[in-house]
């Protein structure tokens, strides 16, 4: 599969040079040139990095960077800066900010090329197949069985599902849910939500009015959390939710 990566630059001549060479080097690119819906173009292509210019004439790239981290969707996106400012204090600020890298212009292509790649080599091989208990997704095939029957989805609740399995135990708000899922572009209340957990809980649930998988927390949103999972937390977790590469 090939990696989709979003440039935020404001510079032409660099924007069309990186764009160049990294599509030559066979990934996906798409951008802006200003950082005016520079985290919804994110949200919406969901990339695989993000390459960010930090002096952008109309934003803060520094501001960007935390919109990133703090996006459900989007926190764990590496995110490599691209900037002037060369002071061991603005490296230490963008570091802290979360970014994976930070290149200082001018620099040479190739060098950036190579921290891209190394970022790739340092994520880990998605699960193909995500298990709990008898509940089996298959991201590669997008199809989902229970107990070995497979199970009519669609890919809303699919997306939704998938999105829950891979965040075992952690609780998401109907707007973080609608945001990963649905994305920024929508006509939708948060309620939308309510009636796709209740559809999903009808189809992989042996009691949908006593979720064992789907959880609702009163409040706040959902959880997705196999009933092992209650007793000791993460180490379980592990056990349950695996991964077939």
């Amino acid at each position: 599969m090939n990696k989709r990566i979003v440039l935020i630059e404001d510079d032409t001549d660099l924007y069309a040079l990186l764009k160049y060479n990294l599509e030559k080097e066979g990934f996906t690119m798409e951008g802006s040139q200003t950082g005016r819906g520079a985290l919804d173009l994110c949200r919406r292509v969901k990339p695989d990095l993000i390459l960010l210019d930090i002096m952008l004439p109309d934003s803060d790239g520094l501001d960007i960077c935390k919109g990133i981290r703090n996006d459900v969707a989007l926190a764990h996106t590496p995110v490599i800066f691209l900037t002037a400012r060369a002071s061991e204090t603005d490296r230490i600020v963008g570091l802290e900010l979360g970014a994976n890298d930070y290149i200082v212009k001018p620099f040479f292509v190739r060098e950036l090329i190579a921290r891209i790649k190394l970022q790739f080599r340092a994520q880990p091989t998605p699960a193909r197949v995500l298990k709990a208990g008898t509940l089996e997704l298959d991201r590669s095939g997008c199809q989902v069985k229970l107990a070995g029957e497979p199970i009519a989805l669609t890919a809303t609740e699919f997306r939704l599902l998938e999105y829950l399995m891979t965040r075992p135990g952690i609780v998401f708000s109907r707007e973080q849910l609608l945001n990963a899922v649905w994305g920024q572009d929508r006509a939708i209340t948060d309620r939308t939500v309510d009636v796709y957990i209740l559809r999903l809980r009808q189809k992989i649930e042996k009691d949908s009015t006593a979720p064992l998988l789907i959880h609702s927390v009163r409040g706040f949103g959902y959880s997705f959390q196999p009933p092992a999972t209650t007793a000791s937390g993460a180490e379980q977790q592990s056990e349950l939710i695996s991964a077939v590469a």
